[in-house]
């Protein structure tokens, strides 16, 4: 059960993985959007993060990354279930912790009990749409639902009549990814700029079963589209983290006529993740066939980041339409002709997309929007 605070109280802490991720430009934004997005809102907001094994590349990307934010001093890297901590201290944490409004769980990472039960509300938000349901449903404590009150979503459909995912018994609040849109500024796309986006060729969750159907990896949507760069008179290019035994994928879709970056180069801390969307003509990517072929309305932290840009998407279709105004700076596709069609849009018309595309971020994807109707809902705040 939620229970209502006055708006006075306003401690929250955002639980996530970054030390976790280090090296990682586009998984820090995600974290930094929630923590920086809520202060924003005139809370105070606390990061941290528990991490099993910390080492001196994770350590030191946490405190540089939290410092580079203006998050240093209220930032704290729990080592395993403490007492050590990189940051504030454990005691200093579950000082700051009492009495605070809201504990915004990412993935449920945060499974501290001095934490969690000094905490009004318990949020989880759940970032991976369709294998936490499943992984709850199947009883798999991986999950990590336990011990929270409400549950966010940003699989937008869950719960719906055209989404065959279960919900395990959860009312899962639809919540759509918030992106703070004055550190993301827009402009027009770049001429000659390429369609791109920042991928892992196979994710760390492996693959799921559901009603008799098997999910894999992104790899096998991008196999879907390999030859899309042959269908349209256009640069396309991967940041793409592929594993060396991969090499038949990776000659693949350089042979059909991909580009393929280094995204430890290109996209290795949060300002090289911005500075490669923005030097981008638009996203295109393939999504994760759970997501897909569920229509689960998943809705990535990346495509957001780049609408914020005012670089138009084109990306596989999750059911999205059910909630959003599609076709104008955020396009999706099925097939491989549908993908080609959405990229000469896009190419005919490269600079009304990206206004399009800024259009919609700031309609649907303002932290201010996102994360203050979410607090409503919570009952926290006017």
């Amino acid at each position: 059960m939620v229970r209502a605070l006055s708006a006075a109280v306003s401690v929250i802490i955002v639980a996530g993985a970054l030390a976790n991720k280090h090296g990682n430009g586009g998984e820090a934004w995600v974290r930094l959007t929630w923590a920086l997005g809520l202060r924003r809102l005139g809370h105070e907001v606390v990061l941290v993060e528990q991490v099993d094994e910390v080492g001196a590349a994770s350590r030191a990307w946490f405190e540089t990354v939290a410092t580079r934010f203006g998050m240093g001093s209220d930032a704290c890297l729990v080592h395993g279930d403490g007492p050590v901590t990189t940051g504030l201290a454990l005691d200093e944490l579950l000082a700051r912790a009492d009495g605070a409004a809201l504990l915004v769980n990412l993935s449920g990472h945060l499974t501290l009990p001095e934490v969690l039960e000094r905490v009004a509300i318990r949020l989880y938000v759940d970032l991976d749409p369709g294998y936490t349901q499943l992984w709850a449903a199947a009883g798999n404590r991986g999950a990590r639902l336990d011990g929270h009150d409400a549950f966010a979503t940003v699989g937008t459909n869950i719960g719906g009549a055209g989404c065959p995912l279960p919900t395990a018994g959860v009312p899962w609040i639809p919540v759509l990814t918030p992106v703070l849109l004055d550190a993301w500024p827009a402009g027009p796309p770049p001429v000659g700029g390429a369609f791109t986006t920042v991928a892992s060729w196979r994710n760390a969750l492996g693959t799921i079963e559901h009603e008799g159907r098997t999910y894999g990896s992104k790899a096998h949507g991008f196999r879907r589209i390999v030859q899309l760069p042959r269908y349209v008179d256009a640069r396309f290019e991967l940041a793409l983290d592929v594993h060396p035994a991969d090499r038949a994928d990776r000659r693949s879709l350089e042979r059909h006529g991909w580009a393929l970056a280094d995204p430890r180069s290109v996209a290795g801390s949060p300002e090289a993740f911005r500075d490669y969307l923005r030097g981008s003509l638009a996203e295109c990517s393939a999504a994760q066939p759970l997501y897909a072929g569920t229509r689960s309305g998943w809705f990535s932290d990346r495509t957001a980041h780049y609408l914020a840009s005012g670089r138009p998407a084109l990306i596989e279709d999750t059911g999205l339409g059910e909630q959003l105004p599609l076709g104008q700076g955020l396009l999706t596709f099925q097939t491989i002709e549908e993908a080609a069609a959405g990229a000469a849009a896009i190419l005919a018309e490269p600079e009304r997309h990206g206004r399009a595309a800024r259009a919609f971020a700031e309609r649907h994807l303002d932290s201010d929007v996102v994360l203050g109707g979410l607090l409503r809902e919570l009952g926290i705040g006017p």
